[in-house]
């Protein structure tokens, strides 16, 4: 299954590379093209790839993780707390001071939000009321975000930070690529190393610990892990969500319900699905480019509404 899905992303990929108001620029065989290719296309369908990535790798580990099927960094408020904090970093003018700010803010407010997770998860904490939890955290986030937005400066900071929570790898250059990717990739290493204790902690603490795991390091490398991936990913593209809902739903199916086993496969189709919702936005007939998180939204949402109709119906027949 992974060989195909890694063909798959790699068609994507290279589609991405193509797709725009010039197709193919590389035929255009003069300086222009290859310049739209390397400077616009090439680190748009990076970044696309690596976000994807992450965010459907961060869904699956949260969902073992947490032993609850919706949890997902944009919908559990892991998301919202990372651009609120990549916000107070555009408004302090950190981010324009100091390169690593705005990575560094979002892997920091990332980070909060999985560990306050965590923590109603071990008070025993209920699938509804862990969601609960996690509406709370992203409605406080969304909360402080219009706080900050409702004091910005000018008009045109404003516009620039709304533009950018929505969710969007245009524009995105080289510099964004260098930036965030290597906290991406960084994230994405450690919650992979973890994947077979995953599955013990899936099971319960105590069964875990019964294992032979260490549950307490476990949980600080998966929420730094975690933190990493969402946190960079967000400070660079705004909040894109779902991808780490719908991915793990797509795979647990065909590679069993083993935690660790979802990790690899959630990550290709993470990618795979960020990369062709990249593309369709390019494609549609729009006065301007639909923003790649408000699409991503409004595929997802109808994935939400049947994972928790599945949750209630479930909890319903214990």
């Amino acid at each position: 299954m992974n060989r195909w899905l890694f063909l798959l992303v790699a068609m994507l990929y290279l589609l991405s590379l193509a797709v725009g108001p010039a197709w193919w620029p590389w035929r255009l065989g003069n300086e222009v093209g290859w310049a739209i290719v390397w400077e616009l296309r090439l680190p748009r369908a990076t970044l696309g790839l690596l976000i994807g990535g992450v965010l459907g790798l961060s869904g699956a580990v949260l969902q073992g993780w947490l032993r609850n099927p919706l949890a997902e960094p944009g919908v559990i408020g892991v998301s919202a707390c990372a651009g609120f904090a990549a916000v107070c970093a555009f408004y302090s003018g950190l981010a324009a001071a100091f390169a690593l700010a705005l990575p560094l803010a979002g892997i920091a407010g990332a980070a909060i939000a999985v560990a306050l997770l965590m923590g109603a998860v071990r008070s025993g904490t209920g699938t509804v009321s862990l969601l609960l939890m996690g509406v709370a955290i992203n409605a406080i986030a969304a909360a402080l975000i219009s706080l900050v937005l409702a004091l910005s400066p000018n008009p045109f900071a404003y516009q620039e930070i709304s533009l950018w929570l929505a969710g969007s790898i245009v524009d995105r250059d080289l510099r964004y690529l260098a930036i965030a990717a290597p906290f991406m990739i960084l994230g994405a290493a450690i919650v992979l190393g973890a994947g077979r204790w995953l599955d013990a902690l899936s099971l319960g603490e105590d069964t875990a610990r019964s294992l032979g795991a260490d549950t307490r390091s476990l949980g600080l490398r998966l929420t730094l892990g975690v933190g990493l991936m969402v946190g960079a990913a967000t400070s660079v593209a705004g909040i894109v969500g779902f991808v780490g809902l719908i991915a793990p739903h797509l795979v647990r199916a065909r590679v069993g319900f083993r935690p660790g086993a979802t990790l690899i496969p959630s990550m290709l189709v993470g990618a795979a699905l960020v990369l062709g919702a990249d593309i369709v936005v390019r494609l549609l007939p729009t006065a301007s480019e639909l923003q790649l998180g408000v699409f991503t939204s409004l595929v997802g949402a109808p994935f939400l509404v049947r994972a928790v109709r599945k949750a209630h119906a479930a909890w319903l027949a214990t």
